[in-house]
């Protein structure tokens, strides 16, 4: 066995001297710069749990030794829907040497970012990559990157070079595999059926006394040329949101359901709204703790609707704290987002971005899943692996973080099953584009 120190960005060239200079079975790469201590018969132990699973590739979970405290990190583990390029195995990769020079081989595309994210997917298509679910190495970690500042690296514009790249390790992923997309899209017709309103804002809300004036305000003072309507889904709140949306309900506008269920999550109360009968044709999103960026916001996303013929419409927001002054990393635009090549990117990104906004009659055949946390990235992968799903570049929404926020400070457990749950959803949508695929050719 061979340890060999990489950063998590390479080029393809170093891989594959890499692969040229390494004699042993397996060989040990370590991530980053730290130092990192085995744990006795470490080695040993991947070694045997490799060659018992036949493992290409095989990762472990790690403790951080960091200011006297010692952390337990446990990881996700891999399949096929892992394919976002921040997926965390650690610091420490211990491939089998064989499948390295095999795949280093096949390597045919000269990245200067992408080359270990390259060898990842080449290594996935053929041989399994093993999460050994044991503490095997601690890391004396002498800083850290906050979890936050790890969920939107990738939408940083220093890192448009670096994005680019594994988008397009991604895609020739994905056509090794047989679930590319090309882009071609069903038509939409919008005025199969006839509404009141010709769009409908969905605010799901639960014990949001702090926030959920604002949101409602931010509604109400939209200018459009058509009538729209606000539906709050109240969730059964119990600190005294709900006496606050009824404060509104003078408004017509305003409509505040009480689900008879209490086992909604978010994307149950939104298939709650959608399929009310007063839900107008569009149904467009707002979070309870955010704000949309100025009065026009509606007319823009209908407009986009109509202007790029799409079943779904995704704009642009601004993160800011509580005060509205903006935050790093400032404007989330998802520029990675293409016409051409959108539908496939999807599968590697975590996220498409805010305000979402659907068609309701397609809504309505889809729903979303009944969760609090991926419902609107697997409704979005749905719709794309079928229809257009515009984009709106400029600032629509403002996105609040504070300390209320569901997801703010989100422990290591917790943040493992949102990700497990979102590379869940990744692998179905690979299986039924597939199948998709599959079925138009034959």
């Amino acid at each position: 066995m061979k340890e060999l120190r990489l950063n998590k960005l390479v080029p393809s060239q170093n891989i594959k001297e890499i692969a040229q200079s390494v004699n042993g079975d397996y060989t040990l790469i370590c991530l980053d710069k730290f130092e990192i201590t085995f744990h006795p018969f470490a080695i040993e132990r991947m070694q045997q749990v490799a060659e018992d699973s036949d493992a290409g590739l095989l990762y472990a979970d790690y403790i951080i030794s960091k200011n006297g405290q010692k952390i337990n990190i446990p990881l996700c583990d891999y399949q096929a829907g892992s394919l976002r390029d921040d997926f965390d195995f650690g610091y420490i990769l211990f491939i089998k040497t064989s499948v390295l020079k095999e795949i280093a081989g096949q390597m045919t595309t000269g990245y200067r970012f992408a080359g270990l994210y390259d060898l990842r997917l080449k290594i996935s298509k053929d041989y399994p990559i093993i999460h050994l679910n044991e503490y095997l190495y601690t890391v004396n970690e002498t800083e850290s990157i906050s979890s936050e500042t790890k969920q939107f690296a990738y939408v940083d514009p220093k890192n448009r070079e670096v994005q680019i790249e594994m988008e397009t390790a991604c895609t020739q992923h994905l056509k090794d595999i047989g679930a590319y997309l090309n882009p071609q899209f069903k038509p939409v017709t919008f005025d199969e059926i006839k509404f009141d309103n010709k769009a409908s804002v969905i605010i799901p809300v639960r014990n949001r006394v702090k926030t959920i004036e604002d949101a409602i305000l931010s509604v109400l003072q939209q200018k459009t040329s058509f009538p729209y309507n606000l539906i709050i889904v109240d969730n059964h709140s119990t600190d005294g949101t709900s006496d606050v949306i009824r404060k509104y309900t003078t408004d017509k506008r305003v409509i505040h359901l009480i689900p008879e269920m209490t086992n909604l999550n978010i994307g149950g109360c939104w298939n709650m709204a959608v399929h009310d009968s007063l839900c107008g044709k569009f149904a467009i999103q707002l979070d309870s703790d955010d704000l949309y960026a100025h009065s026009n916001v509606l007319q823009n996303i209908v407009d986009a609707f109509y202007q790029q013929q799409c079943a779904m419409v995704v704009g642009t927001y601004q993160m800011v704290n509580f005060k509205l002054e903006t935050i790093p990393p400032g404007i989330i635009d998802h520029k990675e987002w293409t016409p051409e090549n959108g539908k496939n990117n999807a599968l590697r990104i975590n996220g498409l971005g805010a305000p979402r906004a659907f068609y309701t009659p397609l809504l309505r055949k889809l729903n979303l899943p009944n969760t609090s946390y991926g419902e609107d990235y697997a409704i979005g992968l749905r719709i794309s692996r079928e229809y257009q799903i515009g984009r709106i570049y400029d600032v629509l929404y403002l996105c609040r973080r504070w300390e209320g926020n569901s997801d703010a400070s989100a422990g290591i457990e917790k943040m493992n099953g949102f990700n497990t749950y979102k590379d869940r959803i990744r692998t179905w949508e690979i299986e039924a584009r597939k199948k998709l695929r599959t079925k138009n050719y034959n």
